[in-house]
């Protein structure tokens, strides 16, 4: 599919709803004017998918010659037409473009079957998914319909234009117009636009870990933009790669204060192709990097990044390090690869991380409990900010007394994170490894509730802090906090989550270390 002409489309839907006195957007950077700070229902990002949906699905058989789909579309007035197995479970769909694009224009043969020229990317989501995490869905997918689940069986379709509509496109206004920028400058000015963005969706209800998945979202599409128009410059890649993304990055916890944790994967290639692929991935990964940094990503300070050689290699070299990282561990490897157990796709080919993921399951089916261990302890390091007398423990910064809200979030993210692995969870997402081990019992309903809950009233304050610092008091955020700054409601709920820290600190000792004291 491609992403670029789907939303040029998607575009041209938003554009064509009707006018909203909004504020302008965009005028000084070159793309088309849009309508991005729109009035926007505040409960409408608290709605579920399920609420939204008037259309039933409309289906056929795999075997369905295309004038005949074609017919049903035309008789039920409906502009997709979804195709279905013997076990009437959906595998594809036809939309009026496809056949246009697929079967007019190339002359085919409207005789055989649906499934010669159907999509079968398909999108499922469940009824109680959120609209805004159904919005950033289409968007990262680049699909116009999503089918929507309830219990295990088909609800119904949400389309593209239906949610545009919906939600008067504010923010996804906002996301195709990154996606349709064309130079750097214009990436870095729509990057600068973030903040507001981000306040934006605070305004209108939306939960921390949408925010985050919204900013994630923005840095992707700009990192592939920028991918994209570098291959344009060098010519072909010479082998099939895979670029990921580390860190916070990886597992889509960005903040407005971030840098770069990336890395370039690339397939093993003959011996007559080594030299090619040495010179053309270390220059693809600096060009990216700088670009990058051009439009606000910092360099990373540790190195972590594509850039540096030690981060772009084929996917033989990537498993030698895994393996090497597993079995010769220490308390300073765990420290330094920890961020690589979070690697994400960003873009090329998804095979190479799906096979780097599948042999470190392989891995990790081996006895690990030294490397465990070691995990564990590295998530016992940072100490909640809160003394034995229930004072928070503060350090002078300037006029302030000031915790560092990233580090207060760390052990969170350490802990969950090693959890994961001794299960074998190749989820990235923070709060998706609690969700998956609540599932798998190693969390009860009530450790996983408050640990989310921990995790996002902490990220929430640290993202507002962020978009106050560059939007009202024009300085560079960070992620220092005065706890004077917060409500005695704040404050009495920060108390509470430092004590909620302590404890799974407690269990992670307790269950990988041995020892109350370890």
């Amino acid at each position: 599919m491609n992403l670029n002409r789907q939303w040029d489309r998607t575009l041209a839907v938003a554009e064509a709803l009707p006018e909203d006195p909004a504020v302008k957007l965009l005028e000084n950077i070159g793309l088309p004017q849009s309508k991005v700070w729109t009035s926007t229902s505040p409960d409408l990002y608290q709605r579920r998918v399920g609420q939204l949906i008037s259309q039933h699905i409309r289906a056929c058989d795999l075997q369905t010659p295309i004038y005949e789909a074609a017919g049903i579309m035309s008789q039920q007035n409906i502009s997709c037409l979804f195709v279905q197995n013997d076990q009437q479970h959906m595998v594809g769909y036809v939309t009026d473009s496809i056949l246009r694009d697929s079967v007019v224009a190339q002359k085919a043969d409207v005789h055989q079957p649906v499934c010669q020229v159907m999509e079968t990317a398909l999108v499922t989501v469940d009824s109680q998914t959120f609209v805004m995490e159904a919005m950033l869905l289409m968007f990262q997918t680049g699909t116009q319909y999503l089918l929507v689940k309830e219990q295990g069986k088909y609800l119904g379709v949400l389309s593209q234009p239906q949610l545009l509509s919906e939600q008067s496109h504010s923010t996804f206004a906002f996301m195709s117009a990154v996606r349709q920028a064309t130079h750097v400058e214009q990436l870095k000015q729509l990057w600068e636009q973030v903040p507001e963005v981000v306040m934006h969706l605070f305004s209108t209800g939306v939960p921390a870990e949408f925010v985050n998945q919204a900013i994630t979202t923005v840095s992707d599409t700009i990192t592939q933009k920028i991918i994209e128009g570098v291959i344009e410059e060098l010519g072909t890649p010479p082998a099939r790669f895979t670029f990921m993304a580390l860190g916070s990055e990886g597992r889509r916890e960005q903040t407005l204060k971030t840098d770069q944790d990336n890395a370039i994967i690339y397939e093993d290639t003959a011996p007559e192709q080594r030299e090619d692929v040495r010179v053309y991935f270390p220059r693809l990964a600096t060009l990216v990097s700088d670009r990058l940094h051009e439009v606000g990503f910092d360099y990373c300070t540790g190195g972590f990044m594509a850039k540096n050689p030690e981060w772009t290699h084929s996917l033989s070299h990537w498993k030698r390090n895994y393996e090497r990282w597993l079995q010769t561990i220490s308390p300073e490897t765990v420290m330094h690869f920890a961020a690589f157990f979070d690697g994400r796709f960003i873009y090329g080919d998804t095979f190479l991380i799906e096979e780097l993921k599948h042999f470190q399951d392989q891995l990790l089916q081996a006895p690990l409990d030294r490397f465990l261990y070691y995990m564990a302890n590295n998530a016992l390091q940072y100490e909640p900010p809160l003394t034995f007398f229930n004072n928070f423990r503060t350090f002078s910064k300037g006029s302030q007394q000031v915790f560092n809200l990233k580090k207060t979030m760390t052990p969170i993210v350490d802990l969950v994170r090693v959890y994961a692995l001794q299960q074998r969870i190749f989820l990235t997402h923070t709060v998706e490894r609690m969700e998956a081990l609540k599932n798998k019992g190693v969390f009860s309903e009530k450790e996983y509730q408050e640990l989310r809950q921990a995790y996002c009233f902490l990220m929430d304050i640290r993202l507002k802090k962020q978009a106050r610092q560059i939007i009202s008091e024009g300085t560079d955020p960070d992620n220092y906090l005065d706890p004077k700054s917060l409500t005695i409601i704040e404050q009495a709920t920060l108390k509470a989550i430092c004590r909620i820290i302590e404890n799974f600190q407690l269990k992670i000792k307790i269950n990988f270390t041995k020892s109350l004291f370890g």
